[in-house]
């Protein structure tokens, strides 16, 4: 009976650590300046076994309902207008207020569902940080719940990351697109 016990209690802590690794940590940074990244292919991002930090939603964003890209826990993902394809403009205090989504797996980042734009990670101050089409991708401390857009139009520099959001640096479709496709 004593094996029995010790044999459960061995097979609990085994299923512990490997949710525990499945699940990873998204908190940790890292102080490199070096910008380097790297790209899940310029076709666009597909479901795969790389590591799924994004996932898609449905959200309200000025009155429209879009789709919207999350981290792995549903909460909205923006992007920073200062931020280039190789530089994040949101560092430090800054970077309290909008967490930067941050890559610690190995291989690519990933999502849960196709989408048409290219996932990369660069090292910046933030340390190894995602991007969707080359928008540096963070959370918003104001928002509480997955699916609140409290984030969007602040500053006129934080906007909601959809998952039509154009290629940085790629000339607009038409002189009104925002960057949503809409």
């Amino acid at each position: 009976m004593f094996n029995l016990r010790q044999g459960i209690l061995g097979l609990s802590l085994l299923l512990v650590a490997l949710m525990a690794a499945a699940c990873g940590s998204n908190g940790s940074t890292s102080s490199g300046s070096s910008s380097s990244s790297s790209s899940t292919g310029s076709g666009g991002t597909t479901p795969s076994t790389s590591a799924a930090v994004i996932k898609t939603a449905s959200a309200t964003v000025k009155g429209q309902s879009v789709t919207i890209l999350t981290n792995a826990q549903g909460m909205t993902l923006y992007y920073f207008k200062p931020d280039t394809a190789t530089k994040s403009a949101c560092t430090g205090s800054c970077a309290g207020f909008w967490p930067p989504l941050l890559f610690t797996s190995s291989g690519s980042p990933g999502s849960a569902s196709a989408l048409p734009g290219t996932l990369s990670v660069v090292s910046d101050a933030n340390g190894q940080q995602v991007e969707y089409n080359g928008h540096m991708l963070y959370t918003y401390s104001g928002d509480k719940a997955p699916g609140q857009t409290n984030g969007e139009g602040i500053k006129g520099d934080w906007f909601v990351a959809t998952m039509t959001l154009s290629v940085q640096g790629a000339p607009q479709a038409t002189p009104t697109s925002n960057g949503y496709g809409y």
